[in-house]
């Protein structure tokens, strides 16, 4: 696919490129998804494998009873995933709301740990622009390294392109900081509420024409959140983006990833569909809150021969 758009100048442009992309062979994407699934991996390679899903793992807490304890205690695990093994990877980043991006950052600092914020009525998205532009300017202001926006699905659901596509453009331009920087832009797409796998396609392409660093798939509150053919179809668009634009966009799946064997499929996914320039936390992330355990555990297991118990790692 070598799908080109010149700038989005009207609703009616827009449509026509979303409209225009390839349809989803949903047979085929389910298919494809599931034989990647079943690859195995062993020994070293799985060894390794491990310890670039922990650097990827965007380490989240976003609960209505988080405090500033808990961020600073997930913040320090963030940083010293295995307190008694220097060799482990610290994750890349940590994902809390707005308002407690400065403990995560004091915490963080120094660390080259990211601090990353939700924002623009996470996880709803219901909220006037002006009220989602000064939830973002306020975590970029805190600290923020990292913006997790949501996007208007009520509005693309209803072949509004053009107002979504232009709060894209205007969370982006929060973003940016006095000094000329900018923290980066994650777009969710909240994929469990897109309904088809071509309104994932579009939806993909229309943030990352918009500016999106990444796509992401789920807020992780809404059911189902992140599945491989989904993935699968964030991966095949950011591919073919970069055929079409020569930029790398990166993507994020969120909510419901446990295992380090779930981790490994993702893993193998991204290798088979992207190649490896994307093996990199700096392209792919994990959002998840209780992954992290898993891939200690299994890390653990791989170095000694023995399996702990989940009292050898720390509750988040």
């Amino acid at each position: 696919m070598t799908a080109t758009l010149s700038p989005a100048t009207s609703d009616a442009s827009l449509r026509r490129f979303l409209h225009g992309l390839p349809a989803v062979d949903k047979v085929g994407a389910d298919a494809r998804a599931a034989r990647l699934g079943t690859r195995s991996i062993k020994t070293t390679a799985k060894a390794y494998a491990i310890d670039l899903a922990i650097s990827m793992v965007d380490l989240t807490t976003l609960e209505g009873h988080d405090t500033p304890g808990k961020v600073r205690a997930l913040a320090n695990k963030a940083m010293r995933p295995d307190p008694s093994d220097p060799t482990c990877p610290a994750t890349a980043a940590v994902c809390v709301y707005g308002d407690l991006v400065e403990v995560a950052k004091q915490t963080l600092t120094g660390s080259g740990v990211q601090v990353a914020a939700v924002a623009t009525a996470f996880p709803s998205g219901r909220a006037r622009l002006d009220v989602k532009l000064a939830d973002t300017r306020d975590a970029v202001a805190a600290g923020a390294d990292e913006i997790d926006m949501v996007i208007d699905r009520g509005a693309f659901l209803a072949g509004h392109y053009m107002t979504v596509f232009e709060e894209i453009v205007a969370v982006r331009e929060a973003c940016e900081r006095p000094d000329g920087t900018a923290a980066h832009l994650k777009v969710i797409l909240e994929t469990g509420e897109l309904q088809t796998y071509d309104n994932v396609r579009r939806a993909s392409w229309l943030a990352m024409l918009a500016g999106a660093h990444f796509i992401k798939t789920s807020t992780g509150k809404i059911s189902p959140a992140a599945t491989l053919p989904v993935t699968l179809i964030m991966l095949e668009a950011v591919r073919d983006f970069r055929d079409a634009h020569g930029q790398m966009i990166g993507v994020k799946p969120a909510g419901g990833i446990r295992t380090t064997k779930d981790a490994i499929k993702y893993l193998v996914m991204v290798n088979e569909t992207c190649g490896p320039d994307w093996l990199d936390p700096s392209w792919f992330r994990f959002g998840a809150s209780t992954l992290l355990n898993d891939l200690l555990l299994q890390r653990t297991k791989l170095a000694t021969g023995r399996y702990g118990g989940p009292d050898y790692v720390t509750l988040d």
